[in-house]
Order: structure tokens, then C-alpha cells, then sequence
């Protein structure tokens, strides 16, 4: 068989989104993965025989707003359900704050804070397919209206730093946008994570956070298929340790982590960037724990029973205290904790009357504690009789996160931490940060736009390739 024109080096969301532009730009690709198609992003048993479960990302906000994916018509290939709900806060009174897809149902729950709320986001949602342009990209390489890159600078500024509660009198409003920047694993507050959080928060007012009807897999397996029919090639069980085990091609694609960049890459680093490149921060690490439920969860809140989303971990202060406690190196007494229960609206994924339930927490960097007995008491406390309807489970601790999928190191499932500095520079600064040597390129969460199911990091890795290796500008179309 011949030499590929391109090696992509993994099989994730991201290894996939470019090798189908590639694929769709005329090229012949060729697709090395070491597990199975997906990556992270696989729907699996994981508990007991008719359970599906996702075993990385479980929810999708940027599945209807990434650039890539609407170009790609992803929602047209595969069913997707969202909830009225895009995410629920609930607390230990049994009351919830509730971010409900409509910005203006939103407001109303939020009392007197709703009028601040609507200031905040409103004119973000008004300017969501900007706001996503502006997530997709390089920070410096600004594609986007540039009052619409001021707004969102001025927000994250804003919520990023002490003036973060300014704006707010109430309890639930600054909790609801503590619970999505808590996404990023990180110290708070912090601009970085405050920006993430208003892009979460945007999506959620827009299209809503969406999962596709029988698991994240599904994302997967439709980037698969239109490779294959497009004359990509895929081999699954094959892995690249260094540079002695890449076939010749006339460039390398790596949805890899930045390690993994080093060891196989090698000499075709130039000596600066390798030196930056071992700067690069991994983050903390997530503990994970999948549940077979005999039923739903019995949650004191009827919002949170309809929910596909949830966060748990109080208010706003109580949140920063357990990521602060997670940054020093502590295992928090009350965590923080992402909920999703699929099974609310997909009951394809259990069997009848049963359920599946996706959790996480966040522990130390190469902790090998056993979330299970937190997650659980952080849910009990929240749904009693939890323990009642659990038929079984299995956990990851991020030390086992990492052993399952190694570009995954230390259990940091954003394969670097999202700081300020790795916003500017993922994973180094240039405005054509996926090009990173002679015919090499990183496309994983490790470069920009950074982690999520979203694509952009492979469709942005092969628009530089395209033009850099092969002298075609206008990209692919992907319909």
C-alpha cells in the first residue's frame, strides 16, 4: 500500500475532524489510532450488560455552535436531543438555580440578579456565531468582529478577577456561572476560566448544550464514516512511540498531548519550540465514576429531575474553595461535581426503566483517590436514597484516566492547563499555533482552541497544512 500524503496520529474528535478535511481536500490520509475510533469521545459498557456509557465528554454545547461541526452539518447526520434545561445548580435546601436554554426564563428565575444577567449574555447570545469564531480560533489570530471580542474581554475581565461578584446580589446568578467555569479545573477566579465560562454560558442560552441520541460516540463514528467514504484509510491498535514508528508521509497530524508531540515528533521540532514545548503545564486531574441506576436520580428539586446537566457544589465561594483546594494539592471535603443523566431524554442508552448516570470530580494531578464514596455523598446529600436506585459502578481515579488514554496525563482531561498563558499560547505563541514543525502539526486540546468535542483544533491544524504543504487556501466544503 502506498505512503499516505498525511499521517493523523489519533483517532479523537479533533484527529478526525482533519483527517476528513484532508480527505475532502483530495488527499490520501491515513488515520493511526492505539485503542479504538473516538478517542476519549466513545460510548462503551462500562457497568453491566445493556448500559452505554460516555466514557470522556458526555454533553455537547459546542456540537450546534463550532464552526467545524456546522460546516459539517453534524446535527444533520445524527440526531441530537436538547433539553429546555442547558444546565441546574441545585443546593442543599432543595432549591436550584436553573439556566434554561431561553435567556429570558433564565432572567426571571434569577430575581433581582436576572436584569445583570441579561446584561451580561444577552449581548454575547445576540452575537453567538462571533463568539464561536472567537472560541474556534487562535487568541492571536483574531478572526472575529472586534466588538465582539472587546465584549467578551471585558466579561472575562470582569468575572476573572475580585470584581467578580460586582454585578451580583443574590446567591444562585454568580453560582450558575461558577459551576460552568469550574469546567476548566482551575483556581478561580481567573480570566481564562471566566471566558470559558461566558463562551459555555452563551452556547447554553443559544443552541443549547445538546447530546446525540445514543451517546458522544455517535460524534465519532460520523467523522469516521465520511473519512472512509472519502478514501481515508483507518488503523486502529497501531502506536506511535517515537519517531521510528511513523510511515513516511509528507506531513504528520498529532491529536496527541504534548509529551506525546516531543517523543514522536523528535528533530523535526526546531530547538525553540521544543524549549516552549517543555514549559507547556499539564493541569489537575479528574476522578471519574459511571452508575447504573435501577431508576432516576431522586432529587429534592423537580428542575434537577429534568436535567441532562448538573453542577453541584454550593455557592459561588464554596465552589472557589474546593478548586483552591484541589490547585494545593488537597482532596476537597466538599467537591465539586459534574453530573449528567442522559437517560432523562435518551432512553436508548439503559435498559427499560433504568438509567445511566456520568459523573466527575476534580483531585489532585496524579491522585490515585477513588472518587466513588465522594461522588456519591455529594449526590446522596442532593437526591436522598441515591445509594437506593445505584445497581452499580465503576470509577477512574486520574491516575487510571491516564493510564486509559495517556494524552490524558495526570488525569487532566483538557491535556494542559487552561491558564491565561496556555490561552494566548496552546501550545505555543504564534498566530499559527497547530504548525509547530517541518511538516508537523498538533491538533488536539493541547493546541488552540483547547479541549471540548468541537473539532476546531483539526479543522484548523488542516487549513494550515492545506496551505502550507500543498499551496490550497480555500478550504474543503464538508456537507
Amino acid at each position: 500500500m502506498s505512503d499516505p500524503d498525511v499521517l493523523v496520529v489519533g483517532a479523537g474528535p479533533n484527529g478526525l475532524a482533519a483527517a476528513v478535511t484532508l480527505a475532502r481536500a483530495g488527499l490520501d490520509v491515513l488515520v493511526v489510532e492505539r485503542d479504538a475510533v473516538g478517542g476519549a469521545a466513545r460510548t462503551a459498557a462500562a457497568t453491566l450488560p445493556g448500559f452505554r456509557h460516555d466514557l470522556g465528554a458526555a454533553v455537547h454545547p459546542m456540537a450546534v455552535a463550532s464552526p467545524f461541526f456546522r460546516r459539517f452539518g453534524l446535527t444533520d447526520r445524527i440526531p441530537f436531543l436538547t433539553p429546555e434545561r442547558s444546565w441546574v445548580h441545585p443546593f442543599d435546601n432543595g432549591t436550584a438555580a436553573v439556566a434554561w436554554r431561553d435567556l429570558h426564563r433564565t432572567a426571571v428565575g434569577l430575581g433581582g440578579d436576572g436584569p445583570a444577567w441579561t446584561r451580561l449574555l444577552g449581548p454575547l447570545v445576540a452575537r453567538v456565531e462571533e463568539v464561536a469564531r472567537i472560541a474556534g480560533g487562535a487568541v492571536l489570530r483574531p478572526s472575529a468582529d472586534p466588538g465582539t471580542l472587546l465584549r467578551l474581554g471585558l466579561r472575562a475581565l470582569e468575572q476573572g478577577t475580585p470584581l467578580w461578584d460586582a454585578r451580583w446580589r443574590g446567591r444562585d446568578a454568580p453560582a450558575l456561572l461558577a459551576g460552568v467555569a469550574a469546567h476548566t479545573i482551575r483556581p478561580m477566579p481567573a480570566i481564562a476560566s471566566a471566558a470559558a465560562g461566558l463562551v459555555l454560558a452563551t452556547t447554553g442560552h443559544a443552541g443549547g448544550w445538546p447530546i446525540p441520541v445514543g451517546g458522544t460516540g455517535a460524534i465519532a463514528d460520523a467523522l469516521a464514516a465520511d473519512l472512509l467514504a472519502h478514501g481515508g484509510r483507518i488503523e486502529t491498535g497501531r502506536d506511535i512511540a517515537g519517531p521510528a514508528d511513523l510511515p513516511a508521509a509528507r506531513a504528520v497530524v498529532l491529536d496527541t498531548g504534548v509529551p506525546a508531540l516531543l517523543r514522536i515528533a523528535g528533530d523535526r521540532l526546531p530547538g525553540p519550540v521544543r524549549a516552549w514545548l517543555r514549559t507547556f503545564r499539564t493541569g489537575d486531574g479528574v476522578g471519574v465514576v459511571h452508575f447504573a441506576l435501577s431508576g432516576p436520580v431522586p432529587w429534592t428539586n423537580e428542575d434537577a429531575r429534568g436535567a441532562v446537566t448538573l453542577h453541584l457544589g454550593g455557592t459561588r465561594a464554596e465552589i472557589a474553595a474546593a478548586e483552591a483546594d484541589v490547585a494545593a494539592g488537597r482532596v476537597p471535603d466538599r467537591p465539586y461535581v459534574l453530573v449528567a443523566q442522559p437517560t432523562v431524554l435518551d432512553p436508548s442508552r439503559a435498559p427499560a426503566g433504568s438509567h445511566v448516570l456520568w459523573t466527575y470530580t476534580h483531585l489532585p494531578r496524579g491522585s490515585r483517590t477513588d472518587p466513588t464514596a465522594m461522588i456519591t455523598a455529594a449526590i446522596e446529600r442532593l437526591a436522598p436514597g441515591f445509594r437506593d436506585v445505584v445497581l452499580a459502578s465503576s470509577a477512574r481515579s486520574p491516575v487510571d484516566v491516564a493510564a486509559w488514554n495517556p494524552n490524558l496525563g495526570g488525569g487532566d482531561i483538557a491535556a494542559g492547563a487552561v491558564t491565561l498563558r496556555q490561552l494566548v499560547a496552546r501550545p505555543v505563541p504564534s498566530p499559527d499555533p497547530w504548525h509547530v514543525g517541518a511538516g508537523v502539526y498538533l491538533c488536539s486540546g493541547a493546541a488552540a482552541p483547547g479541549p471540548g468535542v468541537h473539532g476546531m483544533g483539526g479543522y484548523q491544524a488542516a487549513r494550515s497544512l492545506l496551505r502550507r504543504e500543498f499551496g490550497i487556501r480555500t478550504p474543503p466544503a464538508l456537507r
